[in-house]
């Protein structure tokens, strides 16, 4: 009986392939390996190889080199030019009925072209992209949202599990893209509030906390204010205690707010708040601050009050 068990235990590794080392990648392959999977890992960045070298995983030349063999590949790229660009070079290398998992952040239409070509090649496939930021890619605390098929998504699932906590089926090809859009629209309103917030109390003679401790636990509490708050003080682990290092960078926030804006129009949806909140953003960005934290947003708007216009 006890044979079994290991035999059963020994059966849930896996090779998996991970392309995209960044500063995401990077901890989620390191996540794969702590599980005890085979990890062999592709990066064009010398040092993400090195690292990944570091936490356990084998490397590979090439892309295409490291699919070969793999039960399952993850990919993690910038944008869905990247996504399809490196898709169409790994899926002739992949066995037919393996699994391929993207958990790039990209547009719905990049999304669901993916999964044609994943279809084409007889792979499985799923569009999971993440929330969590850097420390949920360290500490495997992610949340994964999924779209693919109901066989794709219970294949990638023990996967995820090792690199996230929470992962949730949205619907099919391109729905966990879609998911993550509209999520992170909310999050960019929503931190643009929390800030005008903080900035209007500073003006009338309020303290950080003494707002903290009344919105936090009534009707404005929200995940910017509880988890993400943007000011020094009242939440120790938000970047706004560390100089507003992120984190999640605001050009990403422009990169997501900007995927939002235009999958709306694709749609005939009506965002005005997100609009507004992707122009701030861009402004943010202009001004040189696309590496610092999106909650250091609270910089720009503050920064408003004292401009020429207002």
């Amino acid at each position: 009986m006890q044979l079994t068990t290991i035999e059963a235990e020994e059966t849930t590794m896996a090779t998996i392939a991970f392309i995209g080392l960044g500063n995401m990648g990077g901890p989620m392959a390191a996540n794969l390996v702590k599980a005890g999977h085979k990890v062999v890992a592709f990066d064009l960045v010398e040092a993400s190889r090195n690292q990944a070298k570091a936490d356990g995983a084998g490397i590979a030349d090439s892309a295409a080199g490291a699919v070969k063999g793999a039960d399952v590949v993850v990919t993690m790229l910038p944008a869905g030019k990247h996504v399809l660009g490196v898709w169409n070079e790994i899926l002739p290398a992949m066995t037919k009925g393996a699994l391929v998992i993207d958990s790039s952040t990209i547009d719905v239409e990049s999304a669901r072209a993916a999964h044609a070509l994943a279809a084409k090649h007889g792979v499985l496939s799923v569009d999971a992209p993440v929330s969590g930021g850097t420390g949920g890619a360290k500490g495997a605390t992610l949340t994964f949202m999924c779209g693919g098929e109901e066989n794709a998504f219970a294949a990638a699932k023990p996967v995820l599990e090792n690199m996230g906590k929470k992962i949730v089926h949205c619907g099919g090809a391109g729905a966990g893209q879609a998911a993550k859009i509209c999520n992170n629209m909310i999050l960019g309103i929503s931190m643009i509030a929390v800030s005008e917030a903080f900035a209007l109390a500073e003006k009338l003679g309020l303290s950080h906390q003494a707002l903290f401790d009344v919105a936090s636990t009534s009707s404005g509490q929200c995940w910017s204010l509880t988890t993400y708050c943007p000011v020094p003080g009242p939440v120790p682990t938000s970047p706004a205690n560390n100089d507003y290092k992120p984190g999640f960078a605001s050009a990403l926030m422009v990169k997501d707010l900007t995927l939002a804006q235009d999958a709306a129009k694709a749609a005939g949806a009506a965002t005005p708040l997100g609009k507004h909140a992707q122009e701030i953003y861009q402004s943010f960005d202009a001004a040189g601050q696309g590496g610092v934290d999106f909650s250091g947003i609270i910089k720009h708007v503050r920064g408003l009050a004292r401009s020429p216009s207002s």
